[in-house]
């Protein structure tokens, strides 16, 4: 079969491609309950895009102080009606989903305030952002305090401890969707719901922020459809489609999302200013191409979950379990396994699969951290990457993939490197 020969002719050997699509054969009806989800969320998009009547001209950019930006102003409503808010904020200015969060907090939060998260200890970069690391700038330094309530053992809420946590200084609620650096379960957004209504009993006037990241379209719901009032994420991951080569966006109530803009934009001129360039054409297609992305990535992580797993590897999520992010935690126990793993997925790129990628000291993080990312866009974690910190257990974190069948070459090239290496057999 000629497909068989481009697989042996790219390092694929015929044994590891008999391994794969005899596991690929168990997934197709659980693939096709992930296209159902999908055509309802391209339908939703897709409506947004029609309502907010998107139009060529839209696709244009400004420069300079960016007045009057028709693009840029509708794509907002287009994001505010795709999450049910009341407004969005969608800014190539936005340099990253860590940034978005800190605009999201600083704007909303003042000296004397305190952030609690119930999930227990947010993603490493948010630790400067916090001051759990100090750092010049951090919202410790400006006297915001933080309180965490850990997740139980078996990584369900903790209800007792979340109550104690809440006091009268508490200002808002940080929720991180999916796990991180974590092997901590992902949270439903119907799991997001039961604790925003917990603690919205407990105390009304908190502001509840998700930060939304690698969750987007995986559901047919978002965290703003469950009592949300800040959903933030970064448009490199989901919502950016592939195409969007930098931003990220914040929709939620419209008095937080100014908070944000003014965060942004600076007293005074808030959202009023922020040219988009040449970026308004790649944002808008982005959002159109975000649910199939999304889908396809998803059936990346379960396949390479149930690849794995067979092999005997510790998964997060498991094989079977139910899916709400795009990320596959995989254990390798040992830094040549972690590594491996990456050098497999980045020999699958499509761009700089020459390179071999070598742990590093990566800004805000507190150990070596490997990257596998030969992507279009830097850093861009929708697309096919994987990457984890050099530290016990030896977690890969995989991501991404534009297309299915680039996920699945990935995830192969992956197991052919680790075979090679003698760090996993089949049969």
């Amino acid at each position: 079969m000629e497909t068989n020969q481009m697989y042996a002719e790219m390092g694929i050997s015929p044994e590891v491609l008999k391994f794969g699509n005899d596991i690929l054969r168990d997934l197709r009806s659980r693939f096709d309950r992930i296209d159902e989800n999908t055509e309802y969320n391209q339908l939703k998009v897709l409506r947004a895009l029609q309502k907010n009547k998107v139009s060529e001209a839209c696709l244009l950019g400004t420069t300079g102080y960016g007045y009057n930006d028709m693009g840029r102003e509708t794509l907002e409503r287009v994001y505010a009606d795709i999450f049910h808010t009341e407004d969005a904020l969608v800014r190539p200015t936005i340099t990253c989903g860590t940034h978005a969060l800190y605009i999201a907090l600083a704007g909303n939060l003042r000296p004397g305030d305190e952030v609690m998260s119930p999930v227990g200890k947010p993603y490493d970069t948010l630790e400067e952002v916090i001051g759990i690391r100090e750092s010049n700038g951090s919202l410790a330094s400006y006297g915001i305090t933080y309180r965490q309530a850990d997740l139980k053992e078996d990584g369900s809420f903790d209800w007792d401890a979340i109550r104690a946590a809440v006091n009268e200084k508490t200002r808002l609620v940080e929720i991180q969707r999916s796990r991180g650096y974590a092997t901590r379960p992902t949270f439903s957004v119907e799991q997001i719901g039961e604790v925003i209504s917990f603690i919205r009993n407990i105390k009304p006037d908190v502001i509840f922020m998700v930060d939304n990241c690698y969750g987007e379209f995986v559901e047919t719901i978002e965290p703003s459809d469950v009592g949300a009032d800040l959903v933030v994420g970064s448009l490199i991951k989901n919502p950016g489609g592939g195409l969007a080569p930098i931003g990220g966006y914040i929709a939620g109530r419209k008095e937080y999302v100014e908070n944000a803009a003014f965060r942004l934009g600076g007293p005074g001129l808030g959202r009023e200013v922020g040219a988009t360039l040449n970026v308004n054409r790649s944002f808008y297609q982005g959002i159109f191409l975000a649910p199939s992305v999304a889908s396809n990535a998803l059936k990346g992580a379960i396949f390479a979950a149930n690849l794995y797993q067979k092999l005997g590897f510790e998964c997060f999520p498991k094989a079977e379990a139910p899916r709400y992010d795009i990320i596959q935690a995989i254990n390798f126990g040992t830094p040549e396994g972690l590594c491996r793993f990456c050098e497999g997925i980045q020999a699958a790129a499509p761009v700089d699969s020459f390179v071999k990628p070598e742990p590093w000291a990566m800004p805000g993080y507190d150990s070596d951290v490997i990257m596998a990312a030969g992507a279009f866009i830097s850093g861009a974690s929708i697309e096919l990457s994987a990457d984890g910190p050099l530290k016990p257990p030896y977690t890969a974190f995989f991501q991404g993939g534009l297309t299915w069948q680039h996920a699945k070459f990935g995830i192969l090239m992956s197991l052919q490197k680790m075979i090679d290496a003698g760090l996993a057999k089949i049969g």
